[in-house]
Protein backbone atom coordinates (compact mmCIF):
# COMPACT_ATOMS: atom_id res chain seq x y z
CA UNK A 1 0.00 0.00 0.00
CA UNK A 2 1.37 3.50 -0.91
CA UNK A 3 1.77 5.76 1.76
CA UNK A 4 0.36 9.46 0.94
CA UNK A 5 3.13 12.11 0.90
CA UNK A 6 1.96 15.34 1.70
CA UNK A 7 5.28 16.93 1.74
CA UNK A 8 5.09 16.52 -2.03
CA UNK A 9 2.88 17.89 -4.78
CA UNK A 10 3.66 18.26 -8.70
CA UNK A 11 1.84 21.16 -11.42
CA UNK A 12 2.19 21.98 -14.83
CA UNK A 13 2.51 25.30 -16.25
CA UNK A 14 0.98 26.45 -19.33
CA UNK A 15 1.79 29.22 -21.55
CA UNK A 16 0.97 30.77 -24.44
CA UNK A 17 2.40 34.21 -26.86
CA UNK A 18 -0.85 36.30 -27.64
CA UNK A 19 0.12 39.60 -29.48
CA UNK A 20 3.83 38.87 -28.75
CA UNK A 21 3.33 38.71 -25.11
CA UNK A 22 3.59 35.65 -22.65
CA UNK A 23 1.10 34.62 -20.64
CA UNK A 24 0.23 31.82 -17.61
CA UNK A 25 -2.34 30.25 -16.77
CA UNK A 26 -3.20 29.96 -13.39
CA UNK A 27 -6.25 28.79 -11.11
CA UNK A 28 -7.87 29.93 -7.84
CA UNK A 29 -8.57 27.83 -4.76
CA UNK A 30 -12.10 26.80 -4.03
CA UNK A 31 -13.90 26.38 -0.55
CA UNK A 32 -14.86 29.26 1.03
CA UNK A 33 -11.37 29.91 3.20
CA UNK A 34 -9.67 31.27 -0.06
CA UNK A 35 -13.13 33.00 -1.13
CA UNK A 36 -12.14 36.55 -0.70
CA UNK A 37 -8.16 36.34 -1.06
CA UNK A 38 -6.79 37.07 -4.48
CA UNK A 39 -3.59 38.93 -5.11
CA UNK A 40 -0.70 36.23 -4.09
CA UNK A 41 -3.41 33.17 -3.53
CA UNK A 42 -3.49 32.00 -7.07
CA UNK A 43 -1.60 28.78 -8.62
CA UNK A 44 -0.43 26.96 -11.01
CA UNK A 45 -2.97 23.86 -11.29
CA UNK A 46 -1.10 21.14 -8.71
CA UNK A 47 -1.83 18.34 -6.29
CA UNK A 48 -0.32 15.78 -4.07
CA UNK A 49 1.01 12.50 -5.12
CA UNK A 50 2.00 9.40 -3.48
CA UNK A 51 5.03 8.26 -3.08
CA UNK A 52 5.58 5.83 -5.22
CA UNK A 53 4.01 7.56 -8.02
CA UNK A 54 6.41 8.95 -10.68
CA UNK A 55 5.38 13.14 -10.23
CA UNK A 56 4.72 14.04 -14.36
CA UNK A 57 1.95 11.51 -14.71
CA UNK A 58 0.43 12.86 -11.39
CA UNK A 59 1.00 16.48 -12.87
CA UNK A 60 -1.06 15.38 -15.66
CA UNK A 61 -4.04 14.14 -13.38
CA UNK A 62 -4.30 17.06 -10.93
CA UNK A 63 -4.21 19.28 -14.21
CA UNK A 64 -7.06 17.36 -15.52
CA UNK A 65 -9.38 17.20 -12.18
CA UNK A 66 -8.66 20.83 -11.69
CA UNK A 67 -9.47 22.13 -14.93
CA UNK A 68 -11.39 19.41 -16.90
CA UNK A 69 -8.57 19.70 -19.64
CA UNK A 70 -6.08 16.91 -20.87
CA UNK A 71 -2.81 18.14 -20.94
CA UNK A 72 -0.25 17.46 -23.92
CA UNK A 73 3.50 17.89 -24.20
CA UNK A 74 6.27 18.34 -24.83
CA UNK A 75 6.83 19.20 -20.85
CA UNK A 76 9.87 21.74 -20.01
CA UNK A 77 11.13 19.88 -16.70
CA UNK A 78 11.15 23.05 -14.26
CA UNK A 79 13.18 23.10 -10.63
CA UNK A 80 11.54 21.88 -7.78
CA UNK A 81 10.72 24.68 -5.50
CA UNK A 82 10.38 24.24 -1.91
CA UNK A 83 7.24 25.93 -0.25
CA UNK A 84 7.30 27.87 2.97
CA UNK A 85 5.00 25.47 4.65
CA UNK A 86 8.05 22.85 3.63
CA UNK A 87 6.11 21.03 0.71
CA UNK A 88 8.27 20.51 -2.27
CA UNK A 89 6.31 20.90 -5.47
CA UNK A 90 7.61 20.10 -8.76
CA UNK A 91 6.51 21.75 -11.83
CA UNK A 92 6.46 21.42 -15.69
CA UNK A 93 5.96 24.05 -18.43
CA UNK A 94 4.16 23.46 -21.79
CA UNK A 95 2.58 25.48 -24.54
CA UNK A 96 -1.16 25.71 -25.51
CA UNK A 97 -4.15 27.33 -25.22
CA UNK A 98 -7.79 26.68 -23.54
CA UNK A 99 -10.58 28.62 -22.65
CA UNK A 100 -10.34 29.87 -18.92
CA UNK A 101 -13.81 30.42 -18.19
CA UNK A 102 -14.59 26.96 -19.49
CA UNK A 103 -12.76 25.18 -16.94
CA UNK A 104 -14.80 22.52 -14.85
CA UNK A 105 -12.80 21.31 -11.89
CA UNK A 106 -13.40 18.48 -9.56
CA UNK A 107 -15.05 19.05 -5.99
CA UNK A 108 -14.01 18.64 -2.41
CA UNK A 109 -16.32 17.98 0.69
CA UNK A 110 -15.60 19.53 4.15
CA UNK A 111 -17.51 20.75 7.47
CA UNK A 112 -19.28 24.05 6.79
CA UNK A 113 -19.71 26.48 8.67
CA UNK A 114 -17.13 24.90 10.69
CA UNK A 115 -18.52 22.34 14.32
CA UNK A 116 -21.96 22.85 12.62
CA UNK A 117 -21.35 18.87 11.58
CA UNK A 118 -22.73 19.88 7.71
CA UNK A 119 -20.78 19.13 5.28
CA UNK A 120 -20.79 20.83 1.90
CA UNK A 121 -19.00 20.16 -1.62
CA UNK A 122 -16.86 23.03 -3.00
CA UNK A 123 -14.68 23.15 -6.45
CA UNK A 124 -11.24 22.66 -5.72
CA UNK A 125 -10.85 26.11 -8.73
CA UNK A 126 -12.98 28.61 -8.12
CA UNK A 127 -11.45 30.48 -11.37
CA UNK A 128 -8.81 30.27 -13.67
CA UNK A 129 -7.33 33.03 -15.86
CA UNK A 130 -4.48 33.73 -18.44
CA UNK A 131 -1.94 36.65 -16.80
CA UNK A 132 0.76 38.47 -18.27
CA UNK A 133 4.02 37.97 -16.87
CA UNK A 134 3.66 40.92 -14.40
CA UNK A 135 1.33 40.52 -12.97
CA UNK A 136 0.60 36.41 -12.90
CA UNK A 137 3.84 37.20 -10.69
CA UNK A 138 1.34 39.74 -8.28
CA UNK A 139 -1.37 36.69 -8.19
CA UNK A 140 1.04 33.99 -8.01
CA UNK A 141 2.13 32.50 -4.46
CA UNK A 142 4.93 33.26 -3.44
CA UNK A 143 7.06 30.23 -3.14
CA UNK A 144 5.67 29.41 -6.89
CA UNK A 145 6.81 32.99 -8.89
CA UNK A 146 10.17 31.18 -8.99
CA UNK A 147 8.79 28.58 -11.98
CA UNK A 148 7.56 31.82 -13.69
CA UNK A 149 10.99 33.31 -13.50
CA UNK A 150 12.67 29.97 -14.76
CA UNK A 151 10.21 29.83 -17.52
CA UNK A 152 11.04 33.56 -19.05
CA UNK A 153 14.45 32.36 -18.22
CA UNK A 154 14.21 29.08 -20.82
CA UNK A 155 12.07 31.01 -23.33
CA UNK A 156 14.51 34.08 -23.45
CA UNK A 157 11.68 36.00 -22.66
CA UNK A 158 11.80 39.63 -21.01
CA UNK A 159 9.13 40.93 -19.42
CA UNK A 160 10.71 43.77 -17.78
CA UNK A 161 8.83 46.79 -20.60
CA UNK A 162 5.35 45.13 -19.64
CA UNK A 163 2.86 47.03 -18.50
CA UNK A 164 0.54 45.10 -15.68
CA UNK A 165 -2.95 45.12 -16.95
CA UNK A 166 -4.22 42.66 -19.56
CA UNK A 167 -5.21 40.01 -17.19
CA UNK A 168 -8.47 37.73 -19.37
CA UNK A 169 -9.37 35.57 -15.92
CA UNK A 170 -12.53 32.78 -16.57
CA UNK A 171 -15.25 31.24 -13.94
CA UNK A 172 -14.68 27.64 -13.96
CA UNK A 173 -17.31 26.71 -12.99
CA UNK A 174 -17.13 23.14 -10.60
CA UNK A 175 -18.86 20.12 -11.69
CA UNK A 176 -21.48 17.97 -10.28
Amino acid sequence: MAIHNRKKSAGLLLYRYRNSRLEVFLVHPGGPYWAKKDEGNWSIPKGEYFEDEDPLPAATREFREETGCEAEGPFLRLTPKRQAGGKIVSAWAFEGDLDAAAVQSNTFTMEWPPKSGRQAAFPEVDRAGWFPIPLAKKKLLTGQRGFIDELCSILNYDPSGEDEPGGSEGLAQPTS
